[in-house]
């Protein structure tokens, strides 16, 4: 059993996404590319964003703190701390409407 804080963990990668040239940061917290389920905290400066992908199965976003906006060619959705959002399966993109973290589950298909 492990226990880890999601708020220390968003407040970590929001400082280093700051300091970074890119204005990102991430730390895989549970899983890896190699197993079925993976977590991930992502934290991305305000303006920055994760640029169009596909996406990798299905996943979820639990916004930490801030506030995002995921965007498809069809729709977008805004989220702020607190929310969940589900991730269509198509390519989308993530952009932080100011300093955000979120937590990225991903359960690969196949």
């Amino acid at each position: 059993m492990q226990k880890m804080s999601l708020t220390a963990l968003a407040r970590e990668q929001l400082l280093a996404a700051r300091s970074a040239a890119s204005g990102r940061s991430a730390k895989t917290v549970f899983g890896g590319h190699e197993q079925v389920l993976r977590q991930t905290v992502i934290a991305l400066a305000s303006g920055q964003a994760l640029e169009e992908h596909d996406s990798p199965g299905e996943a979820t976003l639990h916004v930490l703190h801030g506030r995002v906006r995921l965007d498809t060619a069809d729709a977008s959705w805004n989220g702020s701390a607190g929310d969940l959002l589900i991730i269509p399966p198509a390519r989308h993109g993530l952009t932080a409407l100011e300093d955000a973290a979120v937590l990225l589950t991903v359960a690969k298909i196949g």
